[in-house]
């Protein structure tokens, strides 16, 4: 029997963003489980969709994804170089979006 996913995508989102994520990838019918990750940068709680879907609704899931996860400014403090302190004025981090990579499935079987 064919199986219809050939294609998983891997896109890791920010926690605040998975509900919706997860509901704009669920109406274009793709199949999906959640992890949950931390970020490596600033160590905040993310969340790793692993969505099984036909390569053919491939753009459709982007663009699913694009219109709910959205990019953030958030402020952080640094450590002044040599200096146990943090800086008094924090710094404007960019955070959120999503970052997806496609990979191709060759079999897939549900046990």
């Amino acid at each position: 029997m064919e199986n219809p996913i050939h294609l998983l995508l891997v896109a890791v989102v920010q926690e605040q963003d998975l509900d919706a994520a997860t509901k704009a990838v669920q109406t274009i019918g793709a199949s999906l489980t959640y992890l949950s990750s931390a970020g490596g940068f600033l160590g905040r709680r993310n969340a790793t969709l692993l969505i099984g879907l036909p390569s053919e609704k491939k753009s459709e899931a982007l663009a699913a994804l694009q219109q709910v996860c959205r990019q953030r400014i958030e402020y952080m403090t640094l450590p002044l170089e040599g200096s146990p302190m943090p800086m008094p004025a924090p710094v404007p981090v960019t955070v959120g979006g999503a970052t997806v990579f496609a990979l191709p499935v060759e079999r897939f079987e549900q046990i």
